[in-house]
């Protein structure tokens, strides 16, 4: 049914002026192809809602490793850190909450990412950001296009672009810890060929100290990356192929409030086992075609699959019961006092996603019509043994073995149809209308059961999820220097595979409202938000628990309120020999419960999880006409609530605490080929509690200098 309704709207599409998405061929000196939603930064100055692009300049500035660190400087992005290294990301934006990424739409290079987009969107596998090319975040009405999360907003990764000419370059970065981070990639175009070869390779003994044990708290990263492409006459195929790896000795434990003031970088003995261990491999083949000069056909099949076995222990009543005060509970946790019944779970599970996107655009006048078609399915396979372990004299001593029955035995799944149709008119010369309809149908189901082998008849839950989604929004110019801009949009949040056939998916009104100034350099941008949740909902799992502390399912708190501001401010300056650009971004977010509801016990006034209010970044660089270039990186973060309505219950176990960092970066070319760097991630060495979830205290990461160069030829 699914695949004659995929049929359908194919016919449909080569037969009407309509498309699916943007897909940008840059023609710019190192690259023939990269599939944007936005483009330049220049160009999200004039988008029709909320856009902010990390331009390769950036990347190639900061080297950076860390997702977290990198979205921090985009206004409206709320970063949740977890691990410190940027592992595994816990990203939100505007009202939609940074729990495991689950409520923004992950995309690279346009393709959705996420392990299970639809039954199980918690990003546990997310790409390297070390070797992205540049980074684009959309919101408001203009992100109806992508989906299927439609609230907060789209974050799209872009990868390095086939170059036209035979190039590579090599960044190396080493640092403390022993760390090591290398970038390298090679690539050209031949007649009608193109092709490229990218690889990453990270290791590091991360920043903690693990007591008793000589096991390090550090990862092992390989990924790579093989891109082909075919162009001929007015078409192109491009085959993307990528492979990943990655071994971390991570955790879910944190520290007792005192362990912390003590020695933040300290992980208990009890967690020396735990280790991720995953593998993730992607396939894309992208067909494009110019079928006149105002029609454009594109088409992408994609495939993902994942698998992970999280290995780790649940500590968390230890930490609750020792920072209550129980002796035995610490004795325990410092590897002083016997335990018997240890569990270690293996967090075994398997995902795969795929799909077929159709994209048709066409140019009618002042019309740029947009029609757009999806035909998704994705898997999840959880089959999680739990090994019981002792702990004597300090030491681990495996006991037995449980095999996994119930919630630990499952198989989730979803199936979605989404059509969409986006119209952007240039109704005079200054007044721009972007207005699109989206359509979402997803089927999700579980199939629980009580058999190792499967055997039996599992228990079975389904649901059916079907909205109309709605946007418009427009910009005006006034002048030359000054624009306005407005949007209102209907956003959404699909049912997990756990869902059943009475529960409802969160739905919101979403509006913006603001304007831009542009003259001589000086750029200035403010925007007002707002998102009035008819249903808002919590996705909780064992890595964010939800405020009534489930680890599965979806906690719904009803009807809520999401508002702010977004400020941008950016400027450039020469002064002889020097040139100093700066920019500046601020957010304040206000997000409360809007009405008592008596199911879930949360009441009117009582403030949403994991959205700060207060946010805000600064980058100042200082470059000099020899090529030395210095940039300065600040970036701060207001405490936040860990579950709903902290702010009523005074207690600080319920919050965590705000933080500000300064990054510092040096760099200075060698040669043509060559541009040697020293870098300082967390110059005055902050160190806060920036999370508690899922068990205690955890901090950001601690000062850390590297050294490195990048080689291009």
């Amino acid at each position: 049914m699914r695949y004659s309704l995929l049929a359908s709207a194919l016919t449909l599409a080569l037969t009407s002026p309509v498309s699916l998405a943007a897909e940008v061929e840059s023609d710019t000196p190192d690259g023939v192809e990269v599939i944007q939603i936005i483009g330049s930064a220049e160009d999200a100055k004039t988008v029709a809602g909320s856009g902010s692009v990390i331009a390769p300049e950036q990347m190639d500035v900061e080297v950076n490793t860390d997702i977290n660190q990198l979205l921090k400087t985009v206004p409206g992005v709320y970063i949740r850190e977890e691990d410190g290294q940027g592992l595994r990301p816990n990203i939100g934006i505007r009202a939609a909450a940074g729990g495991r990424s689950s409520k923004v739409t992950l995309l690279e290079d346009g393709v959705m990412i996420a392990p299970a987009p639809y039954s199980n969107p918690a990003a546990y596998y997310f790409p390297e950001a070390y070797r992205m090319h540049s980074i684009e975040i959309l919101k408001g009405a203009p992100l109806l296009r992508y989906g299927p999360q439609t609230t907060g907003g789209v974050i799209n990764l872009l990868t390095t672009p086939i170059p036209q000419q035979p190039q590579g370059q090599i960044t190396v970065r080493m640092g403390e810890n022993s760390s090591r981070d290398i970038h390298a990639y090679y690539g050209g175009t031949s007649g009608s060929f193109g092709w490229l070869i990218d690889t990453v390779q990270r290791d590091s003994n991360g920043f903690k100290t693990i007591d008793r044990s000589n096991q390090d708290a550090g990862y092992d990263i390989e990924d790579y990356l093989v891109k082909l492409r075919w162009s001929g006459v007015n078409q192109s195929l491009t085959a993307k192929l990528q492979y990943s790896e990655q071994v971390s000795n991570e955790t879910y434990g944190g520290l007792t409030e005192a362990d912390f003031a003590e020695n933040p970088n300290r992980r208990y003995g009890l967690t020396a086992i735990d280790q991720m261990d995953n593998q993730h491999n992607g396939y894309t083949l992208t067909y494009d075609a110019t079928l006149t000069d105002s029609l454009n056909l594109t088409a992408v099949a994609y495939r993902n699959e994942y698998k992970r076995d999280w290995f780790k222990g649940s500590p968390g009543s230890l930490i609750d019961a020792a920072n209550s005060g129980d002796t035995d509970a610490l004795a325990v946790l410092h590897g002083t006092q016997d335990y018997s019944g240890l569990d270690y779970k293996h967090n075994n599970r398997a995902y795969e996603s795929y799909g077929v996107e159709i994209r048709l655009n066409a140019l009618l006048g002042d019309h740029e019509i947009e029609f757009g078609a999806r035909d998704h399915s994705d898997r999840m396979d959880r089959f999680q043994p739990v090994e019981v372990y002792d702990q004597v004299n300090g030491s681990l001593v495996y006991q037995h073995t449980v095999q996994p029955t119930g919630s630990n035995n499952r198989l989730e799944g979803a199936d979605a149809n989404a059509f969409w149709v986006a119209d952007t008119w240039q109704a005079t010369a200054d007044l721009k209308v972007d207005a699109t309809l989206r359509y979402e149908d997803a089927e999700t189901y579980r199939k629980q059961f009580a058999s190792v082998d499967r055997t039996d008849t599992p228990s079975y839950r389904s649901s059916d999820a079907k909205e109309w989604l709605p946007g418009i929004s427009f910009t005006y110019d006034v002048n030359d220097t000054v624009q306005v801009l407005a949007g209102v949009h209907r956003g959404f949040s699909p049912l997990g595979g756990g869902a059943t056939e009475t529960d409802e998916p969160e739905t919101s009104t979403n509006y913006e409202l603001g304007a831009r100034f542009s003259d001589n350099g000086f750029f200035a941008e403010a925007l007002a938000f707002r998102s009035d949740f008819n249903n808002q909902a919590e996705s909780c799992s064992v890595a964010s628990p939800c405020s009534n502390g489930a680890t599965s399912g979806s906690f719904v708190t009803g009807e809520a309120v999401v508002q702010g501001l977004e400020l941008q401010l950016g400027k450039t300056w020469q002064q002889g020999a020097w040139t100093i650009p700066t920019n500046f971004n601020y957010t304040y977010s206000n997000a409360e419960i809007s009405e008592d509801n008596a199911v879930t016990g949360v009441q009117k006034g009582d403030t949403l999880a994991d959205i700060p209010e207060h946010l805000f970044s600064a980058r100042l660089g200082l470059l000099h006409d020899s090529g030395w270039d210095n940039h300065l990186i600040v970036k701060y973060m207001d405490e936040t609530c860990v579950s709903v309505g902290c702010q009523s219950q005074n207690d600080p176990l319920l919050v965590t605490e705000s933080l500000m960092t300064i990054d510092l970066v040096s760099r200075y070319p060698l040669s043509e080929q060559t541009t040697v760097f020293l870098k300082v991630d967390n110059l005055f060495d902050e160190q806060v509690i920036i999370s508690r979830l899922p068990y205690g205290a955890r901090p950001n990461k601690p000062q850390m200098v590297s050294v490195g160069f990048d080689y291009r030829f």
